[in-house]
């Protein structure tokens, strides 16, 4: 959908009707757009530009006789190819960080106040996982097993104790003997190391090693990069306010986005690798649960030491330019926050 390729006035009518469609939650149609919006084209080829931009799935209509609302494709694309990422005003920006300053320099302080200043900022709901530790440990002992011609078994054991078994495909057989000496000479390697040691003497591996190697660490990465066990919420009385979620299916979905655990667990995972702020409009096809719901995600904390889940929660129809820019705004102050507690 993000490849697809649009005229310049059509990109134009996509950001036109889907900026309308935000501001006033009522479907946009043609003549409407040719009375306020100078396109030096008529009504009528307007219509034929909707028209082609609901065939190609961006928009559609709520009945024969309305204007056009966007489609989850077209709001990704929007966010993809015609948004504005802007920051915040820098009035805001100051007012929000003095408000940091005068908070006591406790997390659970920090973590009320984010979630606090997005709702406002955002006008959705907003939430933040308190920060884990990541543990530094890692790895005791590892064997490789064939369980057939191309297929091997990875058993992990964790300095924890924990056991972690994965399974690797191979495009040429490995017999037993061969993986067993590869086991050896990675439990003499990497035995003992840990996620900030391991990428360093990934660098020394080539072949099967390194894909077994590569695999710990990822391993270890989903492991030990768990949400934390508090989850701190604002805003979701006034996000329900919003008309899309005047039915109960629709508040039984987003409500669960704040209560379940283990869903924010999986979203977390998903996005535990990204550096910036991630958008995830109607769970991507990932996550059923999510129709009808966007949310704007930013991980913070300090790198290999605590880190934790940031963001908001709102209907499709969200103000998505001011909002990832508050989302990384705050992530950023609470980032040098925790540097400043854990270096």
């Amino acid at each position: 959908m993000t490849d697809l390729q649009l005229s310049q006035r059509r990109k134009q009518l996509l950001r036109i009707v889907i900026q309308e469609y935000i501001d006033t939650v009522q479907p946009v149609g043609s003549q409407s757009i040719a009375q306020k919006y100078d396109l030096g084209v008529s009504a009528a080829t307007i219509r034929n530009d909707l028209a082609a931009l609901e065939k190609a799935g961006l928009l559609t209509h709520p009945h024969t006789s309305a204007g056009r609302i966007p489609t989850d494709g077209g709001y990704r694309y929007f966010v993809a190819h015609l948004m504005a990422h802007t920051d915040l005003p820098s009035h805001e920006r100051r007012m929000i960080r003095h408000q940091f300053h005068q908070t006591r320099q406790e997390i659970d302080q920090w973590l009320r106040l984010s979630t606090a200043v997005l709702a406002k900022a955002s006008t959705g709901a907003a939430l933040a996982t308190s920060p884990r530790s990541m543990s530094r440990r890692g790895v005791k002992h590892l064997e490789l097993i064939g369980l057939q011609d191309t297929v091997v078994l990875l058993v992990l054991v964790l300095a924890t104790g924990t056991v972690k078994q994965r399974l690797i495909s191979l495009e040429q057989p490995i017999f037993q003997e061969e993986l067993s000496r590869a086991s050896n000479h990675l439990n003499v390697e990497i035995s003992g190391a840990n996620i900030a040691d391991l990428p360093a003497k990934l660098k020394r591996f080539t072949g099967f090693t390194l894909e077994v190697g590569e695999l710990v660490l990822n391993t270890l990465r989903q492991s030990e990069e768990q949400i934390g066990e508090r989850v701190y919420r604002h805003g979701l009385a006034q996000v329900l306010e919003a008309p899309e979620f005047a039915d109960r299916p629709k508040v039984r979905r987003i409500v669960q986005v704040f209560e379940q655990r283990a869903l924010l667990q999986e979203i977390y995972d998903d996005i535990v690798q990204l550096s910036d702020v991630q958008v995830m409009i109607a769970g991507e096809g990932r996550f059923s649960d999510m129709q009808d719901i966007s949310l704007v995600l930013s991980r913070y904390g300090a790198p290999d030491r605590i880190s934790g889940l940031l963001g908001v929660v709102g209907p499709m129809r969200m103000p998505y330019g001011r909002t990832i820019g508050a989302v990384r705004y705050v992530a950023t102050l609470l980032n040098e926050l925790m540097h400043r507690i854990y270096g």
